[in-house]
C-alpha cells in the first residue's frame, strides 16, 4: 500500500512536471524558430540579421562624380549572403543595382516604397526586402536588399492604460489555473474513490474465496499484483489442506483398522488362557507366542506414532557421534537377515571404500535404515531382493537402496513420503503405520540430507540418499 501511495504522489507529479517541460520546450522551440533565420550557407542567425544588415549597408555606399557605387567589401558582402541591391533616387527609379531579383521592379512610388519599408514585403511579389536611406550633396537616395530568406516585420504598440492595469489579466489567468487544479484534483479524487472501492471489494472477494485475478495498469498495479500472489497461495494451500485432511482421515480410519487388528486375537486367545482348563503346555506357549506377537505390532504402532510427533515437532534428542558408516550398514544388514522374517532375504551390500566417517545418531539411523529395507520387503515380491551401496566422493557420502520388487505408479511415488499415505496396496499389505518412510525422510533431514524416490511399476524401487559438506578421506 505505501509504495502505491508513493506511486500514485509521483503518477500525478509526474504528470504535472512532463506538462510543464512540454510546455517549455514547445515555448523554447517555437522562440528559437521565431527569433533566428538560417542563411544560404546553413549558419544560423538572429531574425533582426537583415534589419542590422541593411543599416550598416550605407557604409558600403559611396558616390562617384554624384553617381552611386559599391565598395569592393560591400561587394563581396553581396556576393557572399546572396543578397540583391537596388539603389533609387528620389523619383524611385532605379539608377544602381547589383544581382537584382526578377521579381524587383525598375521603379517604386512613395506608397510601394512605404508598403516595403513596413512589411518587407512588395506588393503581389514573393520577396523579402528591407529599405535603407543615404544622402549625398542634400539629395536623398534609397537602397533596397532583397534577402533570400523570409522575415515579416512585426510591430508592437502597448496600451499604457492596459498595461498598467496588467494585474487584473494576471488574477484572471491564476483564477483559471486554480479553477483547473481544483477541477482536476475533484475528478482524480473521484478516480482514487472508485479504484478504493474496487480494491475493497477485491479484498471482500478474496476472503470470501471468490477474487478473480485483475490485470491493472494504473497506480495500484503493484497492489493488484500482490493481491493476485495472495490469491495463488491462498488456493494452492486450500488445496494442499483439503488433501492433507483427506489424507489424514484415511490414516486414522486405517491405523484405527490396525490398532483393532492385533487387539481381536489377544481378545480371543486371552479368553480362551481363561477358559482352557487343561492347563495344555504347548497350547498355552502357542497362544502366548500370537500374544507377543500382536502386542509387538501394536507397540510398533504406538511408537511410530509417537517418533513422528517428537521429529514433527524438534522435541526428539540427538545423540550424535562420528562413526564409519559403512560399518554400521553392513552390520545393520546382518541383523536384519538374522531376524526370523528376513532370514531368507537377500540383501546385496556394496560400498568403494571400507571406512567413510559420518556423523550421525546411531538410533535414529538404525530406525530410518530398518524402515527402508524393511518397506521393500513388505510391499515386494517374496523373492524380492534389496541392495545397498555406500560411496563417498569429494564432499558427498551417497547411499542408494534398490529393491526389484513390484515398483509403485506416479501417482504413488509423488506421494511417497507423505505422512499419512500408505499407498493404494494397503488391502494387500495391511502392516505398517504408513509413518516408515516419512519417518525415515525426517531422520535423513534432521542430519542434514536429503532423500529422493523413483519407481517403476513391475521393476521396482529405488533410494538416493545424499549428505553434503562431509569430508571424505
Amino acid at each position: 500500500m505505501k509504495k502505491s501511495g508513493y506511486r500514485t504522489v509521483l503518477h500525478i507529479y509526474l504528470l504535472f512536471f512532463l506538462s510543464l517541460f512540454g510546455t517549455i520546450l514547445a515555448v523554447a522551440c517555437l522562440s528559437f524558430l521565431l527569433i533566428t533565420v538560417q542563411q544560404p550557407d546553413g549558419s544560423m542567425k538572429r531574425s533582426d540579421w537583415p534589419k542590422t544588415f541593411t543599416e550598416d549597408f550605407r557604409e558600403q555606399i559611396l558616390f562617384i562624380d554624384n553617381a552611386p557605387q559599391i565598395k569592393q567589401a560591400g561587394i563581396a558582402l553581396l556576393h557572399d549572403n546572396h543578397i540583391g541591391l537596388q539603389i533609387l533616387d528620389s523619383s524611385g527609379k532605379d539608377v544602381y543595382h547589383y544581382q537584382k531579383p526578377q521579381q524587383a521592379m525598375d521603379a517604386y512610388s512613395t506608397a510601394d516604397l512605404l508598403h516595403l519599408y513596413q512589411t518587407g514585403q512588395a506588393k503581389d511579389r514573393p520577396v523579402t526586402a528591407f529599405v535603407g536611406t543615404v544622402s549625398n550633396e542634400e539629395k536623398d537616395y534609397a537602397y533596397i536588399l532583397y534577402f533570400p530568406v523570409k522575415i515579416l516585420k512585426v510591430t508592437m504598440y502597448l496600451n499604457g492604460e492596459r498595461f498598467t492595469g496588467g494585474k487584473t489579466i494576471v488574477l484572471f489567468v491564476l483564477g483559471v489555473l486554480f479553477l483547473v487544479a481544483m477541477i482536476s484534483g475533484v475528478l482524480y479524487g473521484l478516480w482514487t474513490t472508485k479504484a478504493m472501492k474496487q480494491l475493497t471489494t477485491s479484498i471482500r472477494d478474496l476472503s470470501s474465496r471468490s477474487y478473480l485475478p485483475v490485470h491493472d495498469h494504473s497506480a495500484f498495479r503493484d497492489l493488484y499484483d500482490s493481491l493476485n500472489a495472495l490469491d495463488a497461495e491462498i488456493r494452492a494451500s486450500d488445496q494442499l489442506q483439503t488433501q492433507t485432511e483427506k489424507m489424514r482421515e484415511e490414516w486414522i480410519a486405517n491405523i484405527t483398522h490396525d490398532l483393532k487388528t492385533p487387539l481381536s486375537p489377544i481378545k480371543g486367545y486371552a479368553e480362551l488362557l481363561l477358559e482352557d482348563i487343561s492347563n495344555n503346555e504347548t497350547q498355552c506357549k502357542r497362544y502366548a507366542g500370537i500374544l507377543l506377537k500382536n502386542a509387538a505390532y501394536m507397540e510398533t504402532l504406538i511408537d511410530d506414532l509417537k517418533l513422528t510427533y517428537q521429529l514433527e515437532n524438534g522435541m526428539l534428542p540427538m545423540k550424535e557421534k562420528e562413526q564409519n558408516i559403512v560399518r554400521f550398514l553392513r552390520e545393520l544388514v546382518i541383523d536384519l537377515l538374522n531376524t526370523p522374517d528376513y532370514e531368507n532375504r537377500i540383501i546385496h551390500f556394496e560400498s568403494n571404500a571400507e571406512r567413510i566417517d559420518l556423523t550421525f545418531d546411531q538410533t535414529l539411523f538404525t530406525r530410518a535404515f530398518r524402515n527402508l529395507v524393511i518397506n521393500s520387503f513388505v510391499h515386494g515380491r517374496a523373492d524380492t531382493e534389496v541392495t545397498l551401496r555406500v560411496s563417498g566422493s569429494g564432499e558427498t557420502v551417497r547411499i542408494d537402496l534398490a529393491d526389484n520388487g513390484n515398483g509403485m505408479t506416479a501417482e504413488e511415488t509423488a506421494h511417497l513420503f507423505d505422512r499419512y499415505y500408505r499407498g493404494t496396496s494397503t488391502e494387500k499389505k495391511p502392516e505398517g503405520s504408513g509413518l516408515g518412510l516419512a519417518i525415515a525422510k525426517s531422520i535423513i533431514e534432521r542430519h542434514g540430507g536429503t532423500i529422493s524416490g523413483s519407481s517403476i511399476p513391475g521393476v521396482g524401487t529405488s533410494f538416493q540418499i545424499l549428505f553434503p559438506g562431509v569430508k571424505v578421506n
